[in-house]
């Protein structure tokens, strides 16, 4: 059974594994590193912060930032949402995704958006399905440095979802 709980610093370890993987395969961000945990509190909203479980191991995770420090857009967050490849097509990704969507709704956010890779299809069709719409392409925005892609322009879908608890 999948179990959904708020991400804390001892679940760094877990958490930096699979941003390490998502790194290395090159689909799903432009970093070429990971953060230290310090780095990566200070960059990202405290709540919502999930992680995902299945049978007690740290199986996905979830956090956002905010997409400017101007207090107009303070209800309006950029997210990332991985799973561990091992435990891919279990809809651990859904599941996260959904309870991280219920979070941010009753802490007041309004808007949640997520730049992904054209390639990445699942996670265009994860997203797709939990409400979120496609709002543009940025088109060659900035070059890989992992994976298949190393060295070419990249393009990113742009997505977002608004929350229906605000009347959007």
């Amino acid at each position: 059974m999948i179990s959904v709980r708020a991400m804390t610093a001892s679940d760094w370890p877990r958490v930096e594994a699979i941003l390490a993987e998502g790194i290395a395969e090159g689909e799903a961000t432009f970093e070429s590193t990971t953060p230290s945990w310090e780095q990566f509190d200070s960059g990202k909203i405290a709540h919502p912060r999930l992680v995902a479980e299945l049978d007690g191991e740290v199986a996905g995770w979830v956090a956002a930032s905010r997409v400017s420090a101007r207090e107009v857009y303070r209800g309006v967050i950029e997210h990332s949402v991985y799973v561990d490849s091992l435990f891919r097509g279990r809809r651990i990704g859904a599941v996260l995704l959904q309870a991280f969507l219920d979070a941010a709704d009753a802490a007041g956010y309004w808007t949640v958006q997520s730049s992904i890779f054209p390639e990445n299809t699942a996670s265009l069709r994860l997203h797709e399905r939990a409400g979120f719409r496609v709002v543009g392409t940025r088109e060659h925005i900035a070059q890989s440095t992992n994976g298949p892609h190393a060295g070419q322009w990249r393009s990113t879908v742009l997505l977002e979802r608004r929350s229906a608890r605000n009347g959007l």
